[in-house]
């Protein structure tokens, strides 16, 4: 019984695989006939999908190579081989071996740490972020520092912000009166806090009148230990002596360079457009007590951005369930400090 069925059997897959190859030739034949009749191509091309189909027909039923008559069977093998290459590349692309990656963030921390910290290396780093809970290697932390191509030093803001409680700068400005006159205002600024440590007004400036300024501001032994100015005039010889002899040293400008003293000229841009430009200035009574109510205002409710949204004076953070939100007036109205009613 054995004898008689395999013959059979051999006989019935003979016939189905030449049935089945029939109909992958009829198929291939087809497919080239639909490429050469498409009317939209301007010239033979191939589609990603139509490459693709060559490509899986290959794989199924290598006789194809047989039937083209549209390409050469050269084109046909290095279509397989950059799809064989595509697929590995794919495939080893999803496999997520070795070490598991270190988060952005850690990333980003270590290189922040290398460079605003002169002299940290790996072991320091590495010894902050254990107490920030984060469980890395050293030899991870070496790779991610910052390299530096230069022996690391400190930056400009933080060299500034180290002397910052030293620092003085002072400036004149002009204020029209209603009869026209010409008052000069003489400003003070304290860099560490933004300060104005002291201001006051005169008709005639001289260089004695300013000397007196720096000394009424500075009493005893508070004086700083710098003070930038420009090179006006107004600070003659004695001036200069009177500055020398409590013990500060003068930082002039350059020439037209107000964006060396910017501390103090910001500070009078302030004072300029949220208080003296909505006021006509009447006498020189007038022009202190305005600006003294500014200076109320600046030190004690406005906020400032280089000191984190805070004034020079620091306010408490009064939280929501307090009470309600009550405006307070400052400058004649100008300006209004929110404050929560207990």
């Amino acid at each position: 019984m054995k004898t008689v069925l395999m013959p059979l059997l051999e006989t019935l897959v003979d016939v189905l695989r030449n049935r089945a190859s029939l109909h992958l030739e009829m198929l291939a034949m087809r497919q080239q006939l639909a490429m050469v009749a498409d009317g939209d191509r301007k010239r033979l091309s191939f589609r990603p999908s139509e490459r693709i189909f060559w490509v899986w027909l290959y794989r199924l039923w290598p006789t194809c190579l047989q039937t083209l008559m549209i390409f050469k069977p050269d084109t046909l093998v290095r279509w397989h081989r950059k799809g064989f290459r595509l697929y590995w590349t794919w495939k080893s692309r999803r496999r997520q071996g070795g070490r598991p990656p270190i988060d952005p963030d850690v990333r980003e921390l270590i290189q922040t740490m290398s460079r605003n910290n002169i002299g940290w290396g790996a072991p320091r780093i590495h010894g902050e972020l254990k107490m920030l809970g984060i469980q890395i290697s050293e030899s991870t932390v070496a790779k991610y520092m910052t390299g530096h191509r230069k022996p690391p030093s400190q930056t400009w803001k933080t060299f500034l912000e180290n002397h910052t409680a030293d620092l003085v700068s002072v400036d004149f400005f002009t204020v029209p009166t209603a009869t026209f006159w010409i008052m000069y205002v003489f400003v003070i600024l304290h860099h560490e806090r933004r300060e104005i440590v002291h201001f006051n007004a005169t008709y005639h400036p001289t260089a004695e009148w300013t000397a007196q300024q720096i000394v009424e501001a500075f009493p005893f032994d508070t004086a700083p230990r710098y003070l930038i100015r420009d090179r006006a005039s107004i600070y003659g010889s004695r001036f200069r002596n009177r500055v020398k002899s409590l013990g500060i040293e003068e930082v002039p400008t350059a020439p037209r360079s107000p964006w060396q003293n910017a501390y103090v000229e910001r500070i009078i841009g302030s004072i300029r457009r949220e208080c003296l430009n909505h006021v006509i200035i009447l006498n020189e009574r007038h022009l202190r007590r305005q600006l003294k109510s500014y200076s109320t205002y600046y030190h004690e409710a406005r906020t400032h951005l280089s000191l984190d949204k805070q004034s020079p004076v620091p306010r408490s953070i009064e939280p929501q369930g307090q009470g309600e939100v009550v405006a307070i007036p400052h400058v004649g109205g100008l300006h209004h400090e929110c404050r929560r009613a207990a």
